[in-house]
């Protein structure tokens, strides 16, 4: 039977539309200009990644000639590449009108990004003094002809290259732009662009020859690796085997060219011949290469234009947080919650510091795919181990780009004194899960957290994601299933309380919309939530457009991929999707099953992709507590109020401005005054006695 492609898009294209829409940002007025710059920069990373990543991995299904078909839309590998280099040509001329813009907008601001073009006298000379003095003693410029072979290309490097005379024939000139500092500051509050000098002073570098053009160059490479099993048969060690993949990345093939300025065609031809890209799979434009420069250019600023930046926050204290109690003892009587980045991190991070110093404890477990650079969850762990405490770490070290990062960490923890276990090789281990023992007099208890999010402390400042700590016995028991069935390496494990993919979550999930669907049937209200990064997975796509079939109200808030059109008559029209983009990366994980009152509430890592369904280790935990279900509520109520930084999804695949007579509402603005007076509330705790806290501690 045809597959029914009317209600679904293609991955790569739906990604390209929330990366547009990030881009987006950095055109509204009422964000303030650094902010805007930013958001410029990340499109432009985002799209780096996914250029290594997605097209990288599309390009080697092309190059298989297998056959394979995309199951949203259709599409041929090589279809979706044509696809994905049509519509990154079109983002490419609106990057260069919003740069151009930015750019305009900073120098009424008294802040220049020159043009070597249009530099005054004095001005060049500062630059030609800079040149010699500074950046051509470290440059080591290329010839490209039969005596020297065309070099490789670093991926995502920036190179100038240009077309020269020389005794009546014409070779190529390249020479790779250093990583010094990109922003040369002419005179104050006016900056040139390193690789836009070295292309200004290029002349200088060939003083035999005429450079007849010039211009900027990128390759982007492709990065999709991943541990094979002749790699894993070679070595003995899987950490071993890890650093062998990374240099295999430094050196794959070529998906994209990208050019500042203007070449002539048979050097653009050239290139292409010696990259082995086709036409389509290059991109000329006027703007800079690499928008990273855009951070430090911001960073100069936050203090004498503060007017340019959002207002500063600092993730608050939740009310219930208190300082004299061990955060063990505080959990033990009640779940709590935390909601980064608009609450600290502190009540976790302390909550793993008093793990580590406490006699009582036995054992701490936790899985780790992503590190802050300065852990103080390592320093934590390794304290604990220290102390002579069971600290067994489940380190996940194909975690993509941060490979290195999470080798260097396990080598550390593992020299520290911690059990260190890496996860499978067919699959990654994604799952945020904590665990620790602790023995009372007569009972062993446990003390779990489960979060949506990375135990990174940078990205708990800066992505929206939840974190519960719970004693549940329950919820425990299968906790501690969890860490057993990973030490062993069985995927198999039966839990009750947790959903566990890869053979566990997906089952349940659909298990649950099919729930509502036979309430729906019986005439029932019935109604599903969910909160997501992405949603590709076609299993639960279908199911979802099955419950909207039956009349199942389904509202959803997806930030990124959305591979399911809502708003079809007669299929999808009962779904309602959102996408928020804002100061913050929306990254929280909820999904509920039913009405108030006879719902089920889940936190989780998981996305709905297959990725994540069916091949990754996630965890999904349930909410039992009253007062954090009426959090979470709180969370749905005030994201699907939105009406500046959500975007709706329409029948046509496309993003809209949200319909709305009711005033203007921003749910990250609201999170933040909510955040502060909760915690405003908790400042007023009145303290205990000295003589109360001496008991208090006693009694523990």
């Amino acid at each position: 039977m045809a597959r029914d492609y009317s209600y679904t898009q293609n991955r790569e294209l739906s990604w390209l539309k929330f990366d547009q829409r990030v881009m987006e940002e950095a055109t509204i007025p009422s964000v303030p200009l650094f902010e805007r710059c930013k958001f410029l920069s990340i499109f432009c990373s985002n799209l780096d990644e996914f250029f290594m990543i997605r097209v990288g991995s599309l390009n080697d299904l092309n190059d298989e000639k297998n056959d394979h078909v995309d199951n949203k839309s259709g599409m041929s590998d090589a279809e979706q590449l044509d696809a994905i280099n049509e519509t990154v040509a079109k983002l490419t001329i609106k990057k260069d009108i919003v740069y151009h813009g930015l750019t305009t907008e900073l120098e009424r601001n008294g802040i220049i990004i020159a043009d070597p073009m249009v530099l005054d006298k004095d001005e060049k000379k500062v630059i030609s003094r800079y040149f010699k003095d500074r950046i051509a003693p470290i440059l080591s410029p290329m010839i490209i002809d039969a005596h020297h072979p065309f070099p490789h290309l670093i991926n995502n490097r920036l190179y100038v290259i240009s077309l020269l005379k020389h005794n009546e024939g014409k070779q190529l000139g390249i020479v790779m732009v250093p990583t010094t500092n990109r922003l040369v500051e002419i005179s104050e509050n006016n900056f040139i662009l390193l690789e836009n000098l070295i292309n200004a002073r290029i002349k200088d570098l060939y003083p035999a020859r005429d450079v007849l053009s010039s211009a900027v160059i990128r390759v982007t490479r492709n990065g999709d690796i991943d541990v094979n099993d002749e790699i894993l048969d070679q070595m003995d060690d899987y950490r071993d085997a890890m650093k062998q993949v990374l240099k295999q990345r430094r050196r794959l093939a070529p998906v994209r060219l990208e050019i500042q300025g203007t070449l002539k065609k048979d050097v653009v031809d050239s290139l292409s011949k010696w990259l082995n890209l086709e036409k389509n799979q290059v991109y000329t434009m006027e703007c800079p290469l690499d928008m990273s420069f855009m951070y430090p250019l911001a960073s100069r600023y936050e203090k004498s234009l503060p007017t340019l930046f959002y207002p500063p926050f600092a993730p608050q204290l939740p009310s219930w947080y208190n300082s004299d109690e061990s955060m063990i003892n505080t959990i033990q009587k009640k779940d709590q919650l935390l909601y980064y980045p608009y609450e600290s991190s502190t009540p976790f991070l302390r909550l793993l510091k008093n793990a580590a110093e406490d006699p009582r404890v036995v054992s701490i477990k936790i899985t780790l795919y992503r590190l802050a650079s300065n852990s103080k969850i390592v320093e934590y762990l390794l304290q604990a181990a220290e102390n002579g405490k069971e600290v067994a770490v489940l380190i996940e070290l194909k975690a993509r780009f941060d490979e290195q990062h999470n080798i260097d960490w396990a080598k550390e923890l593992e020299d520290g004194g911690c059990r260190v276990f890496y996860g499978f090789d067919e699959l990654k281990v994604h799952s945020k899960i904590c665990l620790i023992t602790y023995q009372t007099t007569h009972h062993i208890r446990y003390i779990v957290q489960i979060g949506t999010g990375n135990y990174n402390e940078k990205t708990m400042k800066l992505y929206t994601d939840l974190t519960l700590m719970t004693s549940n016995p329950n919820i425990a028991e299968d906790a501690v299933a969890f860490f057993n069935n990973m030490a062993l390496g069985n995927l198999n494990g039966q839990y009750h309380e947790l959903l566990v993919a890869p053979n566990h979550l997906k089952n349940e999930i659909i298990a649950k919309i099919d729930d509502q669907i036979a309430l729906a049937r019986n005439g029932q209200s019935a109604y599903i939530f969910m909160k997501l990064n992405s949603l590709s997975d076609v299993d639960i796509i279908d199911k979802l457009v099955e419950a909207s079939i039956a009349n199942v109200k389904i509202d959803m808030v997806i930030r990124g991929i959305c591979c399911m059109i809502p708003q079809i008559p007669g299929k999808t029209e009962n779904i309602t999707i959102r996408s928020i983009v804002g100061r913050y990366l929306e990254h929280a994980r909820i999904y509920v099953f039913g009405r108030r009152g006879q719902d089920q509430i889940y936190i989780a890592s998981a996305d709905m992709m297959t990725r994540n369904t069916e091949n990754r280790v996630e965890v999904g935990v349930p909410i039992y507590d009253s007062d954090v279900r009426q959090r979470i509520y709180q969370i749905i109520d005030i994201s699907l109020s939105d009406t500046i930084g959500a975007r709706i999804l329409g029948s046509d695949g496309e993003y809209h401005p949200v319909q709305s007579d009711e005033k203007p509402y921003a749910s990250q603005d609201e999170f933040m005054k909510l955040a502060i007076s909760n915690a405003s509330q908790g400042k007023t705790r009145r303290k205990l006695p000295a003589w109360k806290k001496f008991f208090r501690i006693l009694g523990q």
